[in-house]
């Protein structure tokens, strides 16, 4: 990727995080275009630095960048306008499908096509926590004032699938973390008490994804730790203190039926991440 950070920008919508990325790039010394709907909301910005675009096509054209409410908004607001010469960035949240649709759509006005995702909130942005991931076109312009940036490859829809996958992840452990703070809370331990205990049990699972993703690409599950059919009968324990404590044992249940549907299966006696056949399957 060229290192310009002099690299004109323009930011479309204005929202929280539309604002935070166009302060971010004005910050680096980028000079910013901006656009809202509601012209009042760059006033703060243009005290700042920045130029307010008086329409919608004054925004377009170099690298734009298009933080909206969803995908129709950005169908809605930019209509059949021309994007000739215009690389546009899209980090409204959507899916992989409408992810793609766009950059159809957008190729077709003519523009050069790049779909994100934000992994972040609005105050982080300007800093290395601020994680944004793009999929397109490789990029030739540098966005490294908004955070660490990611680019992911040619498909457009990968950056909208990352962003799903990451927020999978973000709420089971979160869900799991509330599951036994209330089972822990019955007998008087506080969520602080018991927070640094789950913080180290997450980091240790995580150290064992890579060795997982290596049998699950090799689609080969050796029981080298422990097998399902051991794991089962602990989610049976989980199962039954939760209901024994009068916690909602919704989330140990899933768990457990999943489990027991690949050892009825006949993977028994395999390690666990061989229940990807079971996330593989579609839903009933």
């Amino acid at each position: 990727m060229t290192d310009k950070t002099n690299t004109p920008i323009s930011v479309v919508g204005l929202g929280l995080m539309g604002t935070a990325l166009a302060r971010a790039f004005l910050k680096a010394g980028h000079p910013t275009t901006v656009w809202n709907r509601t012209a009042a909301k760059a006033d703060a910005l243009v005290a700042e630095g920045a130029r307010l675009a008086p329409a919608i096509g004054d925004a377009l054209g170099g690298v734009t960048i298009v933080c909206l409410t969803d995908y129709s908004a950005v169908r809605e607001l930019l209509g059949d306008a021309r994007l000739d010469g215009t690389t546009l960035v899209n980090l409204t949240s959507g899916d992989s499908a409408q992810a793609r649709e766009t950059a159809a759509w957008a190729e077709k006005q003519g523009a050069r096509y790049l779909d994100g995702a934000i992994m972040a909130i609005p105050s982080s942005i300007g800093t290395d926590e601020a994680v944004i991931l793009l999929s397109g076109p490789l990029p030739d312009f540098d966005l490294g004032a908004l955070g660490t940036v990611s680019h992911l490859g040619e498909d457009p829809g990968l950056a909208s699938l990352y962003d799903v996958a990451g927020l999978t992840m973000m709420w089971s452990v979160l869900n799991a973390w509330l599951q036994g703070t209330a089972m822990l809370k019955t007998a008087g331990v506080d969520a602080a008490t018991y927070a640094p205990f789950a913080r180290q049990i997450a980091a240790g699972v995580a150290d064992w994804l890579p060795g997982y993703a290596e049998q699950i690409d090799q689609g080969s599950f050796p029981a080298e730790v422990s097998a399902l059919e051991t794991d089962a009968r602990a989610m049976a324990h989980m199962v039954e203190e939760s209901e024994a404590l009068g916690v909602n044992a919704e989330l140990p249940k899933l768990i457990k039926a999943m489990a027991d549907r690949a050892i009825a299966a006949g993977h028994g006696g395999e390690q666990y991440p061989v229940l990807i056949r079971e996330f593989e399957r579609p839903g009933s």
